[in-house]
């Protein structure tokens, strides 16, 4: 089984954590990894783009000249789509991108991309992480101390809003429960920083 350095937030070594090999420990797989990671952009899409069709672009309810006589091609309204400010023929609609991958390729992905952060040496375990209050200044000086300067995700147990609070406004890093772990999070930070508690938790959902 893999083993990691257990710190805490002062960034001293107090120990070592022994991670399950089924969660934090396989092969990952970069095809799956990569699957994960289009369903999750494709659920983010909005989909709120529009286009109007002839019926519902303003004015045209009149035939612009007859049909037979004129020398011209027949007309039926000046808001058909050959017309300059006419409607569009198959323009987007409003629509939903999301989709899903199997249960079992979904948590294979997620368990690539933990050991993936692990077999680069881009996984820290922190023994605790609470806070009294909202404290960014205090936040920032914890990541100091675990030498992280560039893009974290903070996992803990359970959801803290002190600690949400405070990592919230610190470019790059964001804050989740270990409920809310999910590939493109992992994938899109350089380091991923988790307590003790959050590990246990994670591995007790995807060792199965």
């Amino acid at each position: 089984m893999p083993k990691v350095a257990l710190y805490n937030t002062s960034g001293a070594q107090i120990g070592e954590v022994e991670l399950n090999d089924a969660v934090f420990g396989i092969e990952p797989n970069a095809h799956v990894v990569h699957e994960a990671v289009v369903m999750q952009r494709a659920s983010l899409r909005a989909g709120t783009h529009k286009t109007k069709g002839r019926s519902e672009v303003s004015g045209g309810g009149r035939k612009p000249w007859r049909q037979k006589g004129t020398g011209r091609a027949r007309q039926g309204s000046i808001r058909a789509p050959q017309w300059k400010g006419g409607g569009t023929v198959f323009g987007p609609q409003p629509r939903s991108y999301a989709y899903k991958l199997p249960k079992k390729v979904r948590r294979l992905a997620i368990k690539s991309a933990l050991s993936a952060k692990v077999a680069d040496n881009e996984l820290i375990v922190l023994d605790q992480l609470t806070m009294d209050a909202p404290k960014t200044k205090q936040f920032v000086e914890v990541l100091k101390n675990l030498k992280v300067e560039r893009k974290a995700l903070v996992v803990a147990a359970e959801y803290d809003e002190n600690v949400a609070l405070s990592a919230r406004n610190i470019p790059g890093v964001t804050f989740i429960s270990a409920d809310g772990i999910n590939v493109l999070d992992v994938v899109g930070h350089d380091k991923l920083i988790m307590t003790k508690d959050a590990v246990q938790k994670v591995e007790e959902v995807l060792a199965q």
